[in-house]
């Protein structure tokens, strides 16, 4: 029984690369597309923002002197590759998906369109929303925030590498806390890097649910739209 009808999911670009740290992992993108795949038989509406940094990241470029306005700008065109690969992947297993990008390229995917995206969720195909918001200097965070709202999703799931959310960093201090459950507002007086301050000011504001939860554990994206207690849920308290 799933507890979401319409979810987005957010993948980082890291997650892509796994243990290379660099470009995509095969190994990685075969085992997301099997849980997607999972989750998408339930009969759930799967929308799906990927960031770009196991490409290119725009912020770092920029702080190594490069034009903020251009470098913001590869790295969207990073998450189209992104999204191109798990495209392909998941309809190897065919699972019917599209590719929308908020930078127009009609000649590799769609360009982004809300209610041709709602459209093709309706009508049970996988969404991978690309390129960002299609403007510099906001992240992938706040894109997936930006277009939960818009097709109107239930919750955004963030794919982890941890757990959920800790008081710090757990691969780095051991003493970290983890919080099963916490607010918004925690998260930004905290400053805890779960989604940028925008991103989480987004869902705040528009009342959306976010769950945190590590996706390199096998079954937990199918647990979590069940409802099952795992990850960190993020709401207004």
């Amino acid at each position: 029984m799933a507890a979401y009808q319409r979810i987005l999911l957010k993948l980082s670009g890291e997650i892509l690369a796994g243990d290379r740290g660099h470009g995509i992992d095969e190994r990685v993108i075969d085992g997301l597309a099997d849980e997607i795949r999972d989750v998408h038989a339930l009969g759930i509406q799967v929308g799906i923002v990927i960031g770009g940094g196991n490409i290119f990241r725009g912020l770092a470029a920029a702080g190594r002197g490069m034009d903020r306005v251009a470098a913001d700008q590869m790295g969207m065109l990073a998450t189209v590759i992104n999204s191109l690969a798990l495209q392909h992947f998941l309809e190897h297993r065919e699972v019917p998906t599209r590719v929308m990008s908020a930078i127009t390229m009609t000649r590799v995917c769609e360009p982004y369109i809300r209610r041709r995206a709602m459209r093709h969720l309706e009508k049970g195909r996988v969404v991978i929303l690309a390129a960002g918001t299609g403007n510099p200097y906001f992240t992938t965070d706040t894109a997936a925030a930006l277009r939960a709202i818009e097709i109107g999703a239930d919750v955004i799931l963030k794919a982890t590498r941890v757990d959920g959310v800790y008081s710090g960093d757990p691969l780095k201090d051991r003493g970290a806390t983890f919080f099963p459950e916490i607010t918004y507002l925690d998260i930004l007086n905290r400053s805890l890097k779960v989604m940028d301050s925008t991103a989480i000011s987004l869902c705040m504001d528009n009342r959306l649910p976010l769950v945190v939860f590590n996706v390199g554990v096998r079954g937990n994206l199918l647990r979590v739209v069940q409802g099952e207690r795992v990850g960190t849920r993020v709401g207004e308290g």
